[in-house]
């Protein structure tokens, strides 16, 4: 009986490629210093930072600071990632041709896009673990509500949350140069985590607090803050995440330059 070692050409299976194209993706976004910085370093600065300092700065919160502070933190982290992180990374690739050489690969451009998310949600896996595990040792106590209350509503807040950030991120990336982009990335992040209502809730914010509400950073920090301290499912907040998603996807789509 003779074996058939004939070659035979052909592209991978989708599904193959797209595991492919995420295990790179979040090779190179963990071997990132910048992205690192974004991901985990700010994250936890401000986390143990806002601890340590809330009682000096005067902020009066209704909960204990590690209790209010870790759900702001999660959403910052996701923010860090799903939209500074990705357009920053997006927009160098523009502009090294990256894109457009992955474009011409068996690679579609949909799968390129599939393994971009597959490698946020990477990265936001292990975010989430390591600031949990360090809110814990600060002695972080989440709502003692049942677990699926707590977090299926928490999980579904960083889904629409990352959906949301990643689609304004990718929107970003398309339509400004890289330089650009890591301005602009770097100015809105720096913006959102200062007065978004992201890391502390909207009430702390005044007047402003009505508009933060309804902003992708303070709408993501209020329903996590609802899951994780309350165990209540923020339909207004999923909703308009899922809306700003929506904006972001729509905009991207008619936007994006691949070149």
């Amino acid at each position: 009986m003779s074996l058939d070692l004939s070659p035979a050409p052909g592209a991978a299976p989708l599904g193959r490629q797209v595991l492919s194209q995420a295990r790179m993706e979040s090779r190179l976004m963990l071997r990132n210093g910048e992205q690192l910085l974004l991901a985990v370093v700010i994250p936890l600065l401000v986390l143990v930072g806002g601890v340590l300092a809330v009682d000096r700065v005067g902020l009066d919160l209704d909960q204990r600071p590690i209790d209010v502070l870790t759900p702001g933190v999660l959403a910052l982290a996701i923010m860090s990632t799903a939209f500074t992180s990705l357009a920053i990374a997006t927009g160098f690739e523009r502009r090294y041709g990256v894109i457009k050489r992955l474009g011409a690969s068996p690679l579609p451009r949909h799968g390129l896009l599939l393994g971009k998310i597959a490698a946020l949600l990477v990265v936001e896996a292990l975010q989430v673990v390591l600031i949990v595990l360090v809110a814990w040792f600060l002695g972080w106590q989440p709502s003692s509500a049942g677990l699926v209350e707590v977090v299926a509503p928490a999980a579904l807040a960083m889904l629409l949350g990352t959906a949301a950030f990643a689609s304004l991120g990718l929107f970003v990336a398309g339509v400004l140069r890289a330089e650009a982009t890591l301005a602009a990335a770097n100015l809105v992040y720096l913006l959102l985590m200062a007065g978004g209502a992201v890391v502390i809730p909207a009430t702390s914010y005044g007047a402003f607090g009505e508009v933060a509400e309804w902003l992708p950073s303070g709408t993501l920090g209020e329903a996590l803050r609802g899951a994780l301290i309350d165990g209540s499912f923020d339909g207004r907040a999923m909703i308009v995440l899922l809306a700003w998603a929506a904006v972001g996807t729509v905009l991207t789509a008619t936007t994006f330059s691949w070149e």
